[in-house]
């Protein structure tokens, strides 16, 4: 018997059990454990019923992430659903905290289904590229119609037990948070009530009735809109299709057959990279596992506008009370309009409730004060990019905070620091840059400054996950490293436009690599006077900016998305770029000013410029110690900038493509573009001369 799966009998009742901290994945161990268990069940003479349960916090939870790349191990997955679901005696699955992937398909395999209130169910495999490959796209379907089994499978996303429930998964939902007693008071029933070895095989009529509907082309016409790049999604349509269109059996050999193409796909190892990249980013290598975390139970938050607001919802969703700090009435009144109109629509799209918009919006209390701040635990700056104003907040703040409060900037380029020096507790001073939208966007950047404390640094990645957010602890320089390869970016695609490329021409190409948006669309959601600030304090710091076509557009007022015109112009109430006569004019005039004679360039050459003077300075971030992995760096892009996670971010890209070849263009433009930007990064030519890559660092 297994160390992690035990067998013993209650009554009429055979109860096995998993115990496999932390999350009783589908191990080696435990796949073996369930197979002896079983056989040990049904030898049981005195077993009418068969109950699996797990120890700990919750259900099987998916795979053994321990296992993952490695050869599976006999006995696989499939041969020990098979033996539940060949059961004689009716198997029960009692199910609390999350039933995840390989955990639900085992679920699926059994006869019989409860689940306490707070449960949730789901088969995220299409996040890592894949589909259910242990018959879940062939059992899912035939409890719940092809409808909701698609909305599922392709999407990842996990249900309710009440929800469960209604879409037929579950049989039963209790109240009752004990789930021993749960499972063992529902196979009582079984028994009791004479109840056969149900098999979900064996259902047939949702499937049948599903067979030539149209819900999956309907299916395949949203994917190309919402994921066109991507591959998985729609193997999960074929092979929930499959089950309308096969026996149960020949069902599995297609999803078999479309589970292999998953795992031959490239994207497969993007996404199980960005997986993994995203766990790693919650470690800091130097800091100690028993480093204190301070409480955060109040926030202040300076600046109502729209990232200040953003921020401020981030902690009333999680239950978190916020001052919310202006220098202005109108200016707060209108900050909390916007917000309760965020919350609002949510609402109204059935994400909450209206009791629930109003405890939110309770926990945002406005202010005009900053003594309203002298109990907080930590406060956020979030006003425009100035450092004098920056600096004559954070002194206010000294005066006003108590001792022990975190004092966070939410500055995205500016120096930490220089900020820090003007408070006499540089070490309670931190970064905390969040991304546009902020109430939407997963990315947290939180930079250390060099007196920052350890503690700060330990409770700031804590308060990343209590409102939901992939934090990524970085250092302190010009940009840290979103914004700082992002400008380079930036820089070299309004080169390019000098150059003779049109904006749409590279919006196109960064858009065709599988971003959301082009460099030039992004600016317009930010805002153009957003980058115009930054590049003008730039300039005043005694930086070499040269003059730009897009400065011009700040002083004409076109300002982007906000103003209906900016590099594109916006019809009402539409976010859709639309090329504009008056820019190409525009930069026409700026081209001939520069006395620059327009060439055409390839979109080869836009992609590698754009990219490669990424990678080129990401390598520099990695020189500078600025980040301490590369994959914190996927982390960034993946969060913060809409990167393809099915790519794996932009230094796993840069191995695919290969450093070689990276570095041969990098020294190219070195020669022929010339600038900074280009010098090729010391780190990328020791790697490319050793033959290894950024992971081996």
């Amino acid at each position: 018997m297994s160390e992690v799966v035990s067998y013993n009998r209650e009554g009429a009742i055979g109860v096995i059990t998993v115990h496999y901290p932390p999350v009783n994945a589908l191990s080696h161990a435990v796949r073996a454990g369930l197979l002896e268990a079983l056989r040990q069940g049904q030898a049981d003479a005195e077993a009418k019923a068969l109950l699996l349960v797990c120890e700990g916090r919750t259900f099987i939870a998916g795979a053994d992430i321990r296992e993952f790349g490695k050869p599976m191990q006999e006995p696989g997955l499939v041969e020990v659903m098979d033996a539940i679901e060949n059961s004689e005696k009716p198997v029960v699955a009692a199910i609390h905290g999350t039933a995840l992937g390989g955990g639900l398909e085992v679920a699926l395999a059994c006869h019989y289904r409860v689940a306490v209130k707070s449960a949730k169910v789901g088969l995220p495999e299409v996040k890592l590229g894949l589909l259910p490959g242990a018959g879940g796209t062939q059992r899912l379907p035939r409890l719940t119609g092809a409808r909701k089994a698609l909305e599922m499978i392709t999407t990842g996303e996990f249900i309710s037990a009440y929800d469960a429930k209604a879409a037929g998964i579950l049989d039963e939902v209790r109240e009752d948070d004990d789930i021993g007693a749960v499972g063992m008071v529902f196979a009582g029933d079984v028994v009791a009530q004479g109840k056969p070895a149900r098999r979900v095989r064996d259902l047939s009529n949702k499937v049948q009735a599903d067979k030539g509907s149209a819900v999956f082309e309907e299916f395949r016409d949203a994917l190309k809109k919402k994921s066109p790049g991507l591959f998985a999604p729609f193997k999960c349509v074929d092979a929930v299709q499959a089950a309308t269109e096969l026996d149960f059996d020949e069902g599995m050999k297609r999803e078999r057959q479309l589970f292999q193409e998953c795992m031959e796909s490239p994207q497969r190892a993007g996404l199980i990279h960005a997986f993994f990249a995203e766990r790693e980013a919650a470690k800091i290598p130097d800091l100690s596992r028993d480093t204190p975390v301070r409480n955060v139970d109040s926030v202040g938050i300076i600046g109502a506008g729209t990232m200040g607001g953003g921020i401020a919802m981030n902690f009333a969703n999680v239950g978190i009370p916020v001052f919310l700090l202006e220098q202005k009435q109108d200016a707060l009144d209108k900050g909390l309009a916007v917000i309760r109109r965020n919350y609002e629509n949510s609402a109204k799209k059935g994400r909450l409730t209206q009791a629930q918009v109003e405890e939110r919006m309770a926990l945002i209390r406005p202010t005009l004060s900053y003594d309203d701040f002298s109990d907080v635990d930590l406060v956020i700056e979030a006003v425009f990019e100035d450092m004098g104003i920056k600096k004559q907040i954070f002194g206010q703040l000294d005066k006003v905070c108590k001792t022990g409060a975190i004092l966070a900037s939410n500055t995205s380029t500016l120096d930490i620091d220089e900020i820090a020096a003007a408070t006499s507790r540089p070490e309670d001073v931190v970064g905390m840059h969040f991304f546009s939208p902020a109430n939407v966007m997963k990315l947290l950047e939180n930079v250390r400054g060099a007196k920052t404390s350890d503690e700060v640094k330990a409770t700031v990645m804590n308060v990343a996950k209590r409102i939901r957010k992939v934090g990524v602890m970085v250092g302190n320089c010009y940009g840290f490293v979103g914004n700082r390869m992002l400008h380079r970016r930036g820089a070299e695609a309004t080169a390019l436009v000098n150059e003779g490329a049109s904006p749409q021409q590279v919006d196109k190409v960064l858009t065709g690599l599988g971003f959301p948006m082009g460099q030039f669309a992004m600016s317009d959601l930010a805002g153009i006077d957003v980058g115009y600030r930054i590049r003008q304090e730039r300039r005043k710091a005694g930086e070499d900016i040269p003059p730009s076509w897009m400065d011009k557009l700040a002083e004409q007022g076109r300002l982007g998305q906000k103003t209906q015109a900016g590099v594109y112009k916006y019809e009402d109430g539409s976010r859709k770029p639309v090329p504009d006569p008056e820019v190409d004019r525009l930069i026409e005039e700026f081209r001939q000013e520069q006395g620059i004679r327009p060439r055409s360039i390839s979109d080869d050459e836009i992609l590698e410029r754009c990219m490669y003077v990424m990678i080129n300075e990401g390598a520099k971030i990695l020189e500078e110690g600025i980040a301490y992995r590369s994959s914190d760096i996927d982390v960034v892009w993946i969060y913060g900038y809409g990167f393809p996670a099915y790519r794996g971010g932009p230094m796993f890209w840069a191995e695919q493509v290969g450093l070689d070849k990276i570095l041969d263009a990098v020294r190219n433009f070195h020669n022929t573009v010339g600038g900074d930007q280009w010098r090729p990064s010391e780190l990328l030519e020791r790697l490319v001369s050793e033959g290894k890559g950024f992971s081996d660092l």
